[in-house]
């Protein structure tokens, strides 16, 4: 297993870790290396961000051995085996712990300047590195976690050792890593890009973090949890509204959670960055989801998206906005298929990997302004969507992005796809006429 890069595997990572979203989570990250894996966590779990601080306090003649370590908020971890063993005095600790904790402090001030700390007293806290070597940093950061009152501790990296369980399980609640490789020599070994990360790229993290969770805050702004009814079901969702949206764009994932989708909501953020709204919505309920046929009934899907329109159209503070449509794999063409019913009337559609071809007979008949983005490295789904886009007689655009795959994981790529969405809507999303 090889990582593109640290956002590659906290994406990963938060995907392992769904779960947990709704819960009452904090994501602390370890600096430096930590932070940009624990900002991607954050991002799919959709939870605040934080770094856990650890400065271990090591054995004045032996600094390489640790006994003890100090973190924020006063918290200190005494390893009282090894003070035995090294005969280490309480003078001696006490002037390495005063030194380790102005080192501490300066970092803290660097990192968050005037912002507090984030509380954990009584939630579930995820503590996340770009890996386990010997796990003694990782040991320090759950210790911390729980003595700052954490009520359950997670430890989750990319990659370990084998016996990451033996040599941390008594750490945490519950130990997460993507791959734990028989031949492990340096977390490194399984980057591409293991740069080493500084202090900007720590602090922008945490910066964008917060301002992903504060961006609502007295704005006059929307961000709730819905209900979209289709029949006697009920569909979940988010509907995220910017203060003077301009337009909403209703996503469909072929896999029936997009509202849990890393990908769709990372677009979702880029679009309501840009003043449009968006509906993150499931278009099959958990049960339904078992049944991988339903996730090719392209006519079901356009249904409940159609439907889901409908909802939006009768929503307040929605009636008089254009809305669109972003597809992902068989959800793109749901969203072409829907797009053709005269009750639906879509501003534009986006399609991201998607798999246009499947609204068949469909695609001679939309009529609004469609966008397919491709990855050139997804050579069969190119070619799936040049022959769709030969059908469509509304205005198009094919996009290809350089270098990535189907689910659009190399770096830059992703946040390509969102720049595209967000011109296409943009451009084709006046306020609607209704």
């Amino acid at each position: 297993m090889l990582l593109t890069d640290r956002r590659e595997a906290g994406r990963r990572l938060g995907e392992r870790l769904e779960y947990l979203r709704g819960q009452d989570v904090v994501v602390l990250g370890l600096p430096r290396g930590g932070v940009p894996v624990a900002a991607a966590v954050a991002e799919a779990l959709d939870a605040p961000l934080d770094i856990c601080l650890v400065r271990k306090l090591g054995v004045p003649d032996q600094p390489e051995l640790g006994m003890g370590a100090i973190g924020e908020d006063g918290v200190r971890v005494i390893n009282q085996e090894v003070l035995r063993h090294t005969g280490v005095g309480r003078a001696d600790l006490d002037r390495v712990e005063t030194h380790e904790r102005e080192v501490l402090e300066r970092r803290a001030a660097r990192y968050r300047g005037a912002h507090a700390p984030v509380g954990i007293a009584g939630r579930t806290v995820v503590v996340v590195d770009d890996g386990v070597a010997t796990g003694s940093t990782a040991r320090a950061a759950c210790r911390i976690a729980r003595a700052r009152g954490a009520a359950r501790v997670v430890l989750a990296v990319p990659v370990a050792p084998r016996d990451f369980t033996r040599r941390l399980g008594e750490e945490a609640d519950e130990l997460v890593s993507l791959h734990t490789p028989a031949g492990f020599f340096a977390i490194g070994q399984f980057y591409g890009d293991f740069t080493q990360v500084g202090d900007e790229e720590v602090t922008a993290c945490l910066r964008q973090a917060a301002g992903r969770h504060d961006r609502f805050a007295g704005t006059g702004s929307e961000d709730r949890e819905v209900e979209v009814p289709f029949g006697a079901l009920r569909l979940r969702g988010r509907l995220t509204l910017p203060a003077g949206a301009t337009g909403v764009v209703a996503f469909a994932h072929g896999s029936g959670s997009s509202r849990h989708s890393p990908r769709n909501r990372f677009v979702a953020e880029g679009l309501n960055r840009a003043g449009l709204g968006t509906l993150l919505f499931d278009l099959l309920t958990e049960d339904e989801e078992r049944d991988r046929t339903n996730v090719f009934d392209i006519a079901l899907l356009a249904e409940r998206l159609a439907g889901a329109t409908g909802w939006l159209r009768e929503e307040p503070d929605v009636q008089g906005l254009a809305i669109g449509y972003f597809g992902a794999s068989t959800g793109a063409a749901a969203a072409l298929w829907a797009a053709t019913e005269p009750s639906a009337h879509p501003a534009a559609v986006v399609s991201r990997g998607g798999r246009p071809d499947l609204a068949g007979p469909r695609l001679p008949a939309v009529t609004a302004p469609t966008l397919l983005v491709v990855g050139g490295s997804d050579p069969q789904v190119l070619d799936l969507n040049r022959e769709a886009q030969a059908r469509l007689r509304c205005e198009n655009r094919l996009e290809v992005v350089p270098g990535a795959t189907h689910l659009f994981e190399e770096p830059g790529t992703l946040e390509r796809v969102t720049e595209l969405a967000r011109d296409w809507f943009t451009d084709h999303m006046a306020p609607a006429h209704v």
